[in-house]
């Protein structure tokens, strides 16, 4: 039982980061323009994470589009500046993103 117990409580601390990611990205209004394995007006994060892996920097790079914006490498649909996220944030945000699989 208590070997049970323990299970739990470390997947329950392995997941708890990533769904307070996507809580993060849920609050500051991400999920409205993207989903974790489906297009909708922006990428799939899936397939950010894809396109990224491996790349030295991606942190960072992502990161500075999440709060600049950007547009041009998923299509002709720009995505715009987020000034409700700081750089912790965006840099939190990145991270959870790259993970997705």
């Amino acid at each position: 039982m208590k070997r049970a117990l323990f299970v739990l409580a470390a997947m329950a601390a392995i997941s708890a980061p990533a769904l307070a990611d996507q809580a993060l990205a849920q609050a500051k209004n991400c999920m409205a323009c993207h989903a974790i394995d489906k297009k909708l007006v922006g990428p799939a994060y899936k397939d950010v994470a894809a396109k990224y892996a491996g790349q030295k920097g991606a942190v960072d790079k992502l990161a500075a589009k999440i709060m600049k914006g950007g547009a041009g490498v998923w299509g002709p649909v720009p995505m715009p500046a987020n000034a409700q996220v700081n750089e912790a944030e965006a840099k939190k945000l990145a991270a959870w993103v790259l993970t997705q699989k």
